[in-house]
């Protein structure tokens, strides 16, 4: 069977998003142009590893081309959620990024989920055979938006432990770098109040 590749030249918005609570959270990216919508699911990790490397691609774009490519943004202006109902086309595999001079473009393609290795003419290519993918083309300010989404929606989750970096849980959180133990709390005997014992 052949494969499918889904292409959004121009999106009207391809962002990072999530369905469920901090701790319980589906992660998803959403490509939209009028009425058409292609969703792909993802774990969190991706996503960061993703919004790094199109931050670092358009850095390095800036530097060597000297393209006019805004600088890195902490504010993004779409802060809707994702299109409703979330029905992702398959779960992410593979990711690809390029750079596409004559349209002056991030190209994103993320490759469905495979039992087998994907062959590296597949990624960014259009042979017929090979996993379904979703294929974005960013302009560098787009670009610039969904690198700061995405980093928002990863920190948004449950706050990290400072001692192990794991999650923390509401319930609580039992450290791995304290071994099970509660730290004590130590007095310094020079410091202790005067007893109210009479001499």
């Amino acid at each position: 069977m052949s494969r499918v590749i889904h292409v959004f030249r121009s999106p009207d918005r391809f962002i990072a998003g999530t369905v469920g609570q901090p701790g319980d959270r589906t992660f998803y990216l959403q490509a939209i142009h009028e009425k058409r919508v292609v969703s792909v699911m993802l774990e969190k990790q991706q996503v960061q590893v993703l919004a790094d490397r199109v931050g670092a691609m358009l850095d390095e774009v800036r530097k060597r081309f000297g393209a006019p490519i805004p600088p890195p943004a902490d504010e993004f202006t779409d802060t809707d959620p994702l299109v409703s109902p979330v029905e992702p086309e398959f779960r992410v595999g593979t990711m690809g990024l390029g750079w596409d001079a004559e349209a002056g473009s991030v190209v994103v393609e993320l490759l469905a989920l495979t039992e087998g290795e994907v062959d590296e003419s597949v990624v960014l290519g259009d042979a017929e055979e090979g996993p379904d993918a979703l294929r974005v083309f960013l302009v560098p300010e787009r670009a610039r938006e969904f690198v700061a989404r995405a980093h928002s929606i990863v920190s948004a989750g449950r706050p990290t432990c400072p001692l192990c970096g794991e999650p923390l849980d509401p319930e609580g959180h039992l450290c791995i770098r304290l071994n099970g133990y509660r730290r004590g709390v130590h007095i310094d005997p020079h410091e202790a109040p005067d007893s109210d014992d009479d001499e």
